[in-house]
């Protein structure tokens, strides 16, 4: 493996956390690879349609299903707005024309409520995944005016359910698409490193040859949610590549 500044290391193995498409078509740009499974992993769908925020509270949110602003149950886990199924299919139909969905669907966790050493006292997060914000917009490219467009609504949106929320925000950071594949380098913004579609699962997941989490470069394993069983922070594919490589350890 050769690092940016040329120092090289050498390894009978090597596990790449990285999407495939990262691992095969840019760090392994000088292996002799075949040009079918090339095309695979390049056909690998990846698009995405998430955009975050990382919001500082003065105080939780006070839902109008159940007031309050002391930590409760209300609080904890994951919190899901999207009332109803015509919300979501509202909010795909926009991003399918590549615009920002007008009412998003909200995925937040108020970190806060339950581990109190995250914020300074009397103060709050929260964390939100929200959909739909696409990667390619019809017409425009993803500027700070645009995040902050797309994070209004989601404010606005919330705010429905919590009255007090927009008045607890103290300061708010937005990651579109765009800056959640620069700044952790996944491709199209995509949490999972590749849609999580039935074409794209089991032993499909990224590609027959690299189903099984070895690959057609010797000793390079995939360990990354662009393998089975995808992404969702479970660990699952780094568990299932470190029992392939231990399998094989004597025969490298």
């Amino acid at each position: 493996m050769r690092l940016e500044n040329g120092e090289e290391l050498r390894a009978s193995a090597v596990l790449s956390n990285a999407d495939a498409k990262r691992t095969f078509l840019q760090f392994c740009a000088d292996a002799e690879l075949d040009k079918g499974f090339l095309k695979r992993i390049a056909h690998f769908k990846t698009d995405s349609a998430v955009i975050k925020l990382n919001i500082a509270l003065k105080e939780l949110p006070s839902f109008k299903c159940l007031p309050g602003t002391a930590p409760g149950l209300q609080h904890a886990g994951s919190c899901e707005i999207s009332p109803t199924p015509d919300w979501v299919q509202e909010a795909y139909e926009d991003a399918a024309r590549g615009e920002l969905s007008q009412k998003p669907y909200i995925e937040a966790y108020m970190q806060s409520s339950t581990d109190p050493t995250v914020a300074p006292a009397g103060f709050h997060t929260i964390s939100m995944f929200c959909q739909y914000a696409p990667y390619h917009l019809r017409g425009r490219a993803w500027s700070e005016e645009v995040k902050n467009e797309m994070a209004d609504r989601v404010v606005a949106t919330m705010t429905e359910f919590a009255p007090n929320f927009a008045d607890a925000i103290i300061e708010r950071q937005v990651l579109s698409p765009v800056d959640i594949e620069q700044r952790y380098g996944m491709p199209n913004g995509n949490i999972f490193h590749g849609e999580i579609t039935p074409d794209q699962l089991f032993s499909l997941r990224p590609t027959p040859e690299c189903a099984r989490y070895r690959t057609p470069v010797e000793g390079l394993y995939l360990c990354g949610s662009s393998t089975h069983p995808g992404g969702g922070v479970m660990g699952a594919p780094g568990h299932n590549a470190a029992k392939a490589l231990l399998s094989d350890w004597g025969k490298l």
